[in-house]
């Protein structure tokens, strides 16, 4: 009887740790302080992503920002790339402000990323 309940308990074990929630760490800034002021050289590779909650909180903290503003854009098309091929947005701002708006396409993938 021991050695029964001594052969099941690891397999118990084993069963309820795959049960509980993943622990997802929260998102640092590299050096430790976001400054506040909004710039995208850093977060340009997000676009294609999908606009999951930790990619956008990861923008937001790349990217110094203290807000995060996520819309739906119009384009048909993804905007800048890490390569910088395509404007991200006419006439927005790749930094200033505290804000970093990031727009989504029609299947949650984010088509652009700017400050403002």
């Amino acid at each position: 009887m021991n050695r029964l309940f001594l052969g099941l308990l690891p397999c118990a074990v084993l069963a309820l740790s795959a049960c509980a929630p993943n622990q997802v760490m929260a998102v640092q800034p590299i050096d430790g302080v976001i400054s506040g002021q909004c710039h995208t050289d850093k977060v340009r590779g997000a676009v294609g992503l999908a606009a999951s909650g930790q990619t956008v909180e990861r923008a937001r903290v790349d990217s110094d920002s203290l807000k995060v503003r996520v819309v739906r854009g119009e384009r048909q098309e993804s905007g800048a790339t890490s390569s910088g091929q395509v404007d991200p947005a006419q006439g927005a701002g790749q930094s200033g402000g505290e804000q970093l708006t990031i727009e989504h396409g029609p299947t949650n993938n984010i088509t652009a990323i700017y400050c403002g």
